[in-house]
């Protein structure tokens, strides 16, 4: 085994010997590839180096960043940007706490007119109209019904309600309207008969502030007439406000 070792040391000290007949290698200095001085007529080397290496400079500029600036003056608003849609409606908020009780109003004005009027004597037709004049009141609240003309007079516009009843006269007509200022508004009628009766009629109307209500006798192109008495009351005039325009 120390035999073998041996051989194989001698053959590698063998191997590295050059032959005899191989040329000589010549010796190079470090500084052989520099290029010859300035002024001497030798070449540069042509050795295994053939250029200058380029040399370049890398500046890290991390290590050159300063100290943070002051802050600019704001510059001017740009303009409004197009309108975006509608978002999507949120959730409900919560119930709010109960408000405070308000002060107390006023107390509501209720509006009355009302009126009943009665007649105890019969009239008969003249040559002209005649405003139906009463003599007895059953209701005349804040005197709207004028008892010498015979008109009902508003104070209070708004929608009425009417009522005239007569008595007629045996063979004579009856021939009456209710006005309404000066317009036939509704007929109060009967034919001659040799018996009286009961006549009625009823309306509404609707009156603005100084309209007159009033009963008319026809005038004396037909015998015209209505019957009363003193003991009992055959006519009678009725109306009462339903609603104020304004309450």
């Amino acid at each position: 085994m120390l035999g073998a070792v041996l051989l194989l040391s001698l053959s590698s000290l063998v191997a590295l010997v050059p032959p005899p007949s191989a040329p000589p290698v010549p010796c190079k200095h470090c500084c052989d590839y520099l290029e010859p001085a300035e002024g001497s007529a030798a070449q540069p080397p042509t050795g295994m180096f053939s250029h200058v290496p380029e040399v370049r400079t890398y500046i890290n500029m991390t290590i050159l960043k300063g100290d943070k600036g002051d802050r600019g003056d704001r510059g001017t608003p740009g303009k409004a940007g197009q309108e975006g849609p509608p978002g999507s409606r949120g959730p409900a908020g919560s119930k709010g706490s109960k408000g405070e009780a308000g002060l107390s109003g006023e107390p509501c004005k209720v509006q009355y007119a009302a009126f009943s009027v009665g007649r105890r004597k019969s009239l008969h037709s003249l040559e002209s109209y005649q405003a139906l004049v009463f003599d007895t009141i059953f209701i005349n609240l804040d005197d709207h019904f004028n008892m010498f003309n015979g008109k009902f007079l508003c104070h209070i516009p708004g929608i009425y309600f009417f009522n005239v009843n007569i008595h007629t006269w045996n063979f004579k007509e009856t021939y009456l309207h209710i006005m309404q200022n000066n317009t036939e508004q509704a007929i109060v009628y009967a034919q001659p008969s040799d018996r009286s009766i009961m006549q009625s009629q009823s309306l509404m109307l609707e009156l603005g502030l100084n309209d007159e209500v009033w009963v008319r006798l026809y005038k004396r192109e037909r015998e015209n007439a209505i019957y009363s008495d003193d003991v009992d009351v055959y006519i009678t005039f009725n109306g009462y406000l339903i609603k104020a325009s304004v309450e």
